[in-house]
């Protein structure tokens, strides 16, 4: 029945994200980092230096929110808050070098990781892999699923 196996389906697809979820939760957790404090780390990898509003902004969270995750990440040592150059109200969250560090570090892990599962795969394989992927988000996106920002942790 076409049916089970979209139920099998579903459930490889489910274990898949449990499986990743749980290693970087456990990943991320060895470096003293939450799912939200990497989020806003990334940002700052792809934007450079943020005021906390555009952070705010950014990571589709509350003004305090942003506070207590810059407050957790600059306690722990990987971010610092700087005097914003053009704007003396202002200040922008930035990169210490253990974040920097950090950041390229799971950069790294993540081509790893990438290498790990898809290098061996055969090309014709992968490329159906990725389309299919990408025709299952787009039929999530259509019927209203969209990534939802972590934020609510610090």
């Amino acid at each position: 029945m076409i049916g089970d196996k979209h139920y099998a389906a579903l459930d490889q697809i489910l274990e898949l994200v449990v499986l990743i979820n749980d290693d970087m939760t456990r990943s991320l957790a060895q470096d003293g980092l939450t799912v939200s404090r990497t989020h806003l780390l990334w940002e700052l990898r792809r934007h450079g230096p943020m005021t906390q509003r555009d952070l705010a902004a950014a990571l589709k969270v509350s003004a305090r929110t942003v506070t207590g995750l810059v407050d957790g990440l600059e306690a722990t040592g990987f971010v610092s808050r700087q005097p914003h150059p053009t704007d003396r109200r202002a200040t922008l969250v930035t990169f210490t070098e253990r974040g920097r560090q950090t950041v390229e570090a799971m950069e790294r892990g993540q081509q790893e990781f990438a290498h790990l599962l898809f290098a061996e795969m055969p090309a014709e394989r992968f490329e159906c892999l990725t389309a299919g992927l990408g025709e299952i988000l787009t039929r999530l996106r259509g019927i209203g699923l969209a990534q939802q920002q972590p934020g609510g942790d610090r």
